[in-house]
């Protein structure tokens, strides 16, 4: 059986769908990732088929406002959309869709008459229990939240209306709306698996029949991959670090981040390790080192806390290693899983990107680090997720489906 998994955005939108995909591949299944060609190593080092979506998702890393967030994901999803035709052949038997591929992938579907599955990273649905997770919003009662949800999906609706139009007319179908669309796979009760934690995130108790959610899927390491040596010299060299990165955000601020974080660290007597990521961070000295890319799962069990932009992927990586975070949330989703995980005592309150300072940090990182409550929750959340199988929970659902 042919599994199409399609997916976009940062790193943290699509590595998780390596190791779902590598969790399929070993079930037996043929898996293929679509994703932009910036990812294809990470979906091929899974040991996956990859499959290119025309997109550049690299010029989004530097947009924080929410005006400026929407003309770039309209004008993202737009391109997205002109080859989205291009990523399935003949012989694909299942799509597995994430939020952001969904609403063009609902017209393939449509199309080709495959079964199709959401495999989403955030809970998009709208609920009275929280805010819509890309408005940044404080909870405002529960009728105001499911409210504001559902305005949130028809402002996401106008952001991919050129692009189905384009598409259904290419897929030779009839005309249709982006929303009517969505009302429609609504209406049909279409399965969404959540791949992110209860712990964190709970089932909404007015979530629809369909939307379930069944833990994180990890990225995909090898098994026999290693911290690079000159890391692990410095990790045994002394006290656990702190490691702070902003991912794929806060492009072109490196030089300023950069001495922010060395001057925190030092305030607070810690041993620092500066991810360089999109903005570039960067420093040098005996107790501070400078890393790329390197797995999550590795490193993370090895530091004191993790100063980072409250991503999905992150702040559910940490909680995995049962690590205390410090969040500095930039923008989308962000702002929400930094309150989350302050909410389970996890991580102090959200310092604001454009809040933060050298002393602002130092002082969160004295109380993460020197005092234990933040552990001791951190903790208590690493053994919730340990106990999750989101990967197997998800091949479960696929047996399901196709065995109908």
């Amino acid at each position: 059986m042919r599994i199409l998994i399609a997916a976009a955005g940062s790193r943290g939108d699509v590595a998780p769908y390596t190791g779902l995909g590598a969790e399929l591949r070993r079930a037996g299944y043929d898996v293929t990732l679509a994703t932009t060609d910036v990812f294809a190593p990470l979906v091929r080092d899974a040991g996956l088929e990859f499959r290119s979506l025309p997109a550049d998702t690299r010029v989004r890393s530097g947009v924080t406002g929410k005006r400026e967030l929407m003309r770039t994901a309209a004008a993202f999803i737009t391109e997205l959309g002109q080859g989205f035709a291009d990523v399935m052949d003949a012989g694909t038997d299942l799509l597995l869709l994430s939020a952001t591929t969904a609403p063009l992938g609902w017209h393939l579907a449509e199309a080709t008459g495959t079964p199709s599955l959401g495999v989403y990273l955030q809970p998009t649905t709208p609920t009275a229990d929280f805010p819509p997770v890309v408005t940044g919003f404080r909870s405002l009662g529960r009728l105001t939240n499911r409210a504001t949800g559902r305005l949130v999906l028809r402002m996401a609706d106008r952001v991919y209306e050129q692009a189905v139009a384009k598409l259904r007319h290419r897929l030779h179908l009839p005309p249709a709306s982006a929303s009517g669309m969505r009302r429609r796979q609504e209406q049909a009760n279409w399965p969404i698996l959540h791949g992110f934690s209860r712990a964190l995130v709970p089932r909404p108790s007015d979530w629809r029949p369909g939307l379930e959610v069944v833990g994180n899927w990890w990225p995909h390491h090898e098994a026999a991959e290693r911290l690079p040596a000159d890391l692990e010299d410095f990790l045994r060299a002394g006290p656990r670090p702190v490691l702070i990165g902003f991912g794929s955000m806060a492009s072109g601020d490196g030089e300023r981040l950069s001495g922010i974080a060395v001057q925190a660290l030092r305030r607070a007597g810690l041993r620092g390790i500066l991810q360089a990521g999109a903005a570039g961070l960067a420093a040098e000295g005996s107790d501070v080192f400078t890393i790329g890319e390197v797995p999550h799962a590795l490193l993370f069990p090895r530091l004191a806390a993790v100063v980072h932009h409250g991503g999905a992927g992150t702040s559910a990586a940490a909680l995995r290693a049962g690590v205390p975070a410090v969040t500095v949330p930039v923008t989308a989703d962000q702002p929400f899983w930094a309150r989350r995980l302050a909410a389970i005592g996890a991580a102090t309150d959200p310092i604001p990107f454009r809040s933060l300072t050298a002393e602002r940090l130092a002082d969160s990182l004295h109380h993460t680090v020197k005092e234990q409550a933040h552990s001791r929750a951190a903790a208590r959340a690493a053994q919730h997720l340990t106990a999750e199988d989101g990967a197997g929970q998800a091949l479960r659902a696929i047996q399901r489906l196709t065995e109908e």
